[in-house]
């Protein structure tokens, strides 16, 4: 409905949802699909998937190569050794992507890249290479990485949401430990299935021992939140506190 009446001048604060609601990027990367090769041809935009990240590569060193080298520079960080990133086309009309570490002289195919790499390697892009996404969803980024790269990923999650919204869901303890308590909202439904969120910020117990040096990832794990927690009172509150309806 949405889709339909937002086309229509008379309907503008329609039309303005549904320009918000299509500015969304939902992801949920697939490692495997990360390493597919796909027909050459640039495309602006990462896929939920990440199966088009070759074809994004291709974009931005045609188009944008300042962007797609800092992209590359913000992985070296991350990656000792790491010297290159580039498409090649292949004889048959295809594309792959071709990773140099510094020791070597020959790249390898992304086949043989590791899975944090190219987890990392989609992240940056997602959140580099599109200026017109109005919110950006990622979904379990924690997977295949190192745990003590999910600081330097929080980090540069936190600096990319000054230029759009995002919206991270993990089970990870260590990627909250990198987190501030009013960046943490804990997901519960209650008895009529509704979802609510709370923010660690409004959890007076927890606060106090974040005030006194604890971390918020292993007070999660210690069970010292008031909700969402699946073994106790099916995950909804111990207490009642100020709390927010996502409908």
């Amino acid at each position: 409905a949405v889709n339909t009446l937002g086309q229509f001048e008379k309907h503008p604060r329609v039309s303005a949802l549904r320009r918000f609601i299509t500015g969304w990027s939902m992801s949920y990367i697939s490692v495997n699909e990360l390493r597919m090769i796909h027909d050459a041809g640039p495309q602006e935009d990462l896929s939920p998937s990440g199966d088009n990240l070759v074809n994004v590569i291709q974009y931005l060193s045609e188009n944008e190569p300042e962007k797609l080298e800092k992209i590359i520079r913000r992985l070296s960080n991350w990656i000792p050794r790491l010297d290159s990133v580039n498409h090649e086309y292949m004889s048959d009309g295809t594309m792959c992507l071709k990773f140099k570490d510094l020791p070597f002289d020959e790249p390898v195919i992304a086949k043989y890249v590791s899975d944090g790499t190219l987890r990392l390697l989609a992240y940056l892009v997602l959140l580099y290479s599109s200026s017109s996404a109005q919110l950006i969803g990622i979904e379990e980024p924690e997977n295949q990485l190192h745990p003590r790269l999910l600081e330097i990923l929080a980090e540069e999650f936190r600096h990319a949401a000054t230029e759009t919204q995002l919206f991270v869901t993990t089970h990870s303890p260590f990627f909250v430990n990198a987190l501030q308590p009013e960046e943490v909202r804990v997901l519960y439904r209650d008895e009529q299935g509704f979802t609510h969120a709370v923010s660690v910020s409004d959890m007076p117990e927890a606060m106090a021992f974040i005030e006194a040096g604890a971390q918020i990832g292993s007070l999660w794990m210690e069970g010292v939140f008031t909700a969402g927690d699946p073994l106790e009172n099916s995950g909804m509150p111990k207490r009642t506190f100020q709390k927010k309806l996502i409908p």
